[in-house]
């Protein structure tokens, strides 16, 4: 467990290195979104999660879900952080042959909980994981992670509704809220606002943060814990494509990735040297 927000940083500029490279050597990809989620995916993972990658199907693991699967880059970046995998397949994403496809896939990649993609049945499967640990009387916690765009699903507020007649309050879900979707503003696509009173009315408890402060992120996912008889959720407000100044707040980088020229800004302006492949 790392609390020093220094070795936190450390850890999160490598993984937004790690998600520009990916997706340049790809040619396509989500690097917005992953961009925006880096921070909370390094406070799970490297601060709160009871995880194990040698022991990777541990029964009383802590489970991470990726709700929003298109996201993938932070995750697999995040994964080979942690050591699930090696750090050169990287490159290898969406490629031919690859396990790291453009949606997570749980038979292929270790460390991956559910194959994810379509939106909002990530989530929804959290909830049968929550249940299912309840009923077996396990101690550990399942987290989800929720696109702001992902929310405007049916189906993620039939989950949600569930979640909280079950009483899980072994269930955290992470909304990353940047604003902004493949189409453009959230408000302009289809308004989700407001999302703070829209789960509170579904009996959810909510905490409101940055969702880059990571002294917030991790005072979020602690109190959380505390919570009794109702699930959880954390809007951490994000920016998209945080860290690369001309990505940041960019709708058109939700599912573009960067040609070699940008790329380079991208690497240089995280602190590194770009491999151009």
């Amino acid at each position: 467990m790392l609390t020093d927000y220094n070795d936190l940083k450390t850890i999160a500029n490598r993984i937004r290195k790690d998600i520009i490279t990916a997706t340049h050597a790809a040619g396509s990809g989500h690097p917005g979104g992953s961009l925006s989620a880096v921070e909370i995916l390094t406070v799970l993972y490297f601060y709160k999660m009871k995880v194990d990658p040698n022991n990777p199907k541990d029964p009383d693991r802590d489970i991470f879900v990726l709700s929003k699967g298109h996201a993938s880059p932070v995750l697999y970046s995040t994964l080979a952080e942690k050591g699930y995998f090696e750090k050169s397949l990287l490159p290898t994403f969406r490629k031919i042959g690859s396990i790291l496809q453009g949606h997570p896939d749980k038979k292929k990649v270790p460390g991956v909980e559910m194959s994810t993609g379509s939106l909002g049945q990530g989530f929804s499967t959290c909830i049968g994981m929550a249940l299912a640990s309840k009923l077996d009387k396990k101690k550990n916690r399942i987290y989800a992670l929720l696109g702001d765009g992902e929310i405007q699903e049916g189906i993620v507020w039939e989950a949600a509704m569930s979640a909280s007649h079950y009483k899980l309050d072994n269930l955290t879900a992470i909304m990353d809220h940047n604003g902004l979707q493949i189409d453009g503003a959230n408000e302009e696509v289809m308004n989700v606002n407001p999302v703070k009173e829209k789960w509170e009315s579904f009996g959810w408890h909510v905490i409101e943060i940055d969702g880059h402060d990571f002294g917030q992120i991790i005072s979020a996912l602690d109190a959380a814990e505390t919570v009794k008889g109702k699930p959880t959720i954390i809007i951490a407000k994000t920016i998209k494509g945080k860290g690369v100044s001309f990505m940041e707040g960019v709708a058109d980088w939700h599912g573009k990735a960067p040609n070699n020229e940008q790329m380079e800004a991208a690497i240089s302006e995280l602190g590194g040297d770009a491999d151009v492949r």
